[in-house]
């Protein structure tokens, strides 16, 4: 649903779309997110807070905090998340043709072929040191005169074991010269492909949307805010997690470490109007360029959204109902996983092609997202009074359904 009157149309300045590139394109698949978090946001951090802001780095994961009123553990905090980690090849074999045979991680098989991937390689003769290796392709069939009959028409699709990286290696020991480079089993591979803008007004595209852009929410949360002065009542934790493509496990871990009042998660979600051959699933329609996404069901808190609605209503900004069932999917379940007491919520904004190498979002949904958040974090600010109102608020407020109104049927022409 749109809770504007007017269309919702905020075109993305040049220097903030290169903003958006460079985290989106910082090498940081599972487990090596340190290219985004410390290579791209760090320096963002450090450059946009004001004096008494503080980076939070961690020992086990390259996960970071911005934290604006740090040790204050008697403020209500809200964590705001998105995640670096990417989802990543990773080297299984070398056979003695040359070919890099790999696994698909989440990336359904028969996307990847033809691709050009990076493929990073630590120096077995010097361990912590990394190399990158471009040039690459994702292949399986060689060519469609090698493939069967059911593959070539279509009938069968290509399997996650057939998967290789193509270096045109030729000319003899092809497996020794694949060992020569370093590569071992294990070594990660990502998608080559940073955004461009689209053929459609505040469209774009590229590889890793998700969720490079929940991290660009965040970070457009904190530059706002900062420029607004910061905040007198609430302690915001501007958060980017780790590890969320293989099981949400580096947020939680933050919400264990840092224990905050809500989380409010920032992640891509799906275009299911584009979406083709799902009609009969009857999904709700959520659609690219109508505005962010507010997750309901789940954990998710009907107290906070209820402020994050009133929010972007006040601000005219468009707002559609994302429904979910046991799990948000997101690191919205955060504080659930980590055992911590908090409200919690997810953001989004509908992408498509999900999980490829040509996702594709809308800036307009992305920058709805970054208001949206601002507003609300603005509007609890002003709730709280410093002696703990925030907490009596989200404590005597829980929905009570046997007090619900009762509501009889009205004709459509009453």
């Amino acid at each position: 649903m749109s809770n504007s009157k007017q269309p919702w149309h905020h075109p993305m300045p040049t220097e903030q779309f290169e903003f958006m590139r460079d985290i989106l394109a910082a090498p940081s698949p599972v487990g090596l997110e340190g290219a985004m978090t410390y290579g791209v946001l760090k320096p963002f951090f450090e450059k946009i807070a004001p004096s008494g802001w503080a980076v939070q780095q961690f020992k086990g994961h390259a996960g970071i905090v911005l934290d604006t009123h740090p040790d204050q553990d008697d403020m209500f905090s809200i964590m705001i998340i998105g995640h670096a980690d990417k989802i990543r090849m990773q080297v299984r074999s070398i056979g003695d043709d040359g070919k890099i045979w790999i696994n698909s991680d989440s990336f359904l098989p028969m996307t990847l072929i033809g691709h050009e991937v990076r493929l990073f390689s630590e120096d077995p003769e010097d361990p912590g040191k990394y190399r990158s290796i471009d040039g690459g392709t994702v292949e399986a069939l060689g060519a469609i005169h090698f493939a069967d009959e059911p593959t070539r028409t279509g009938a069968r699709g290509i399997k996650k074991e057939q998967l290789y990286v193509e270096l045109q290696i030729h000319g003899e020991n092809k497996k020794k010269q694949v060992e020569k480079l370093g590569v071992r089993p294990g070594d990660s591979i990502i998608l080559n492909r940073p955004i461009k803008r689209g053929f459609s007004p505040d469209t774009f595209y590229g590889a890793y949307l998700d969720n490079g852009l929940g991290c660009f929410v965040t970070a457009e949360v904190a530059r706002e805010i900062a420029a607004a002065g910061g905040t007198q009542n609430v302690r915001l934790m501007f958060a980017i997690a780790s590890y969320e493509e293989i099981g949400r496990f580096g947020s939680r871990v933050l919400a264990g470490e840092m224990v905050p009042d809500a989380i409010i998660a920032v992640d891509v979600n799906h275009d299911y109007v584009a979406a083709p051959g799902i009609g009969d699933k009857r999904m709700n329609p959520l659609e690219m360029g109508k505005g962010f996404t507010l997750c309901v069901g789940s954990i998710a808190s009907e107290q906070l959204n209820t402020i994050i609605e009133r929010s972007a209503r006040e601000h005219h900004i468009p707002l559609q109902r994302d429904v979910r069932g046991v799990d948000t999917g997101t690191d919205g379940m955060a504080g659930v996983l980590a055992s911590v007491d908090c409200v919690a919520t997810s953001i989004g904004f509908p992408i498509r092609n999900m999980h490829t190498i040509s996702e594709a979002g809308n800036t307009s949904d992305v920058l709805a997202a970054v208001h949206a958040i601002k507003h609300t974090v603005q509007a609890l600010d002003q709730l709280d009074d410093g002696h703990g109102a925030l907490h009596r608020l989200f404590e005597d407020n829980h929905p009570r359904l046997d007090q619900a109104d009762k509501l009889s049927h009205q004709s459509a022409d009453s």
